[in-house]
């Protein structure tokens, strides 16, 4: 029987992995099955104990469970710029096309395995629907974006942050310097911030 409002945080490896009733390898327990939704509950070094959707608990090496992404925010207003997602639907739609037909040559012996991988190299796609929610892959600017069916907002990016000028105007001891920033900044896909 699965807890109500059970959210797990963490699954188990691939290939299932021990478990103890306590922070002590004297002290095994039923190994849990492999892809099991967790919720680490607390941690104890490289121990975490861990909650199953049943209700069970269980002490586990806590650097090997595999983090599950979190839903992301929503915003209760309009969002400050709004792009439209059926471009990037439409380039996903053309590239998954592109893919297909290097497969179906693949497959029909019109392609050996070297020119597959010239024909497909640098084609990246991203795309997934769970009801209204999207997320898309932007290979132009290097970014995951989330949308609702309206409208899109960066949800991660490739490119590591830019660090401040610490010799420009926003630097340490610049006006900028006492503003507070959020980590997430919504950009419109067809042109700028």
């Amino acid at each position: 029987m699965t807890t109500p409002g059970f959210r797990p945080t963490h699954v188990v490896p691939q290939h299932g992995m021990p478990a103890w009733d306590a922070p002590d390898p004297a002290r095994p327990t039923v190994p849990l099955d492999p892809l099991l939704p967790v919720r680490l509950m607390e941690r104890r070094g490289d121990w975490g104990r861990v909650l199953c959707s049943n209700g069970w608990s269980a002490w586990v090496d806590g650097r090997h469970l595999v983090a599950v992404p979190q839903d992301p925010p929503r915003s209760d207003g309009p969002l400050a710029h709004a792009a439209d997602p059926r471009p990037l639907l439409g380039r996903a739609e053309q590239a998954l096309a592109r893919y297909r037909a290097a497969v179906e040559e693949l497959a029909d012996g019109g392609l050996d395995g070297e020119s597959f991988r010239r024909r497909t190299h640098g084609l990246r796609i991203g795309v997934v629907v769970d009801g209204e929610d999207v997320w898309l892959y932007d290979l132009a600017r290097r970014q995951w974006v989330y949308g609702d069916g309206s409208r899109l907002s960066t949800y991660a990016t490739d490119e590591a942050p830019d660090a401040p000028d610490a010799r420009g105007p926003d630097g340490p001891d610049g006006p900028a310097a006492d503003q507070d920033y959020t980590a997430t900044r919504i950009v419109d896909l067809d042109g700028g911030p």
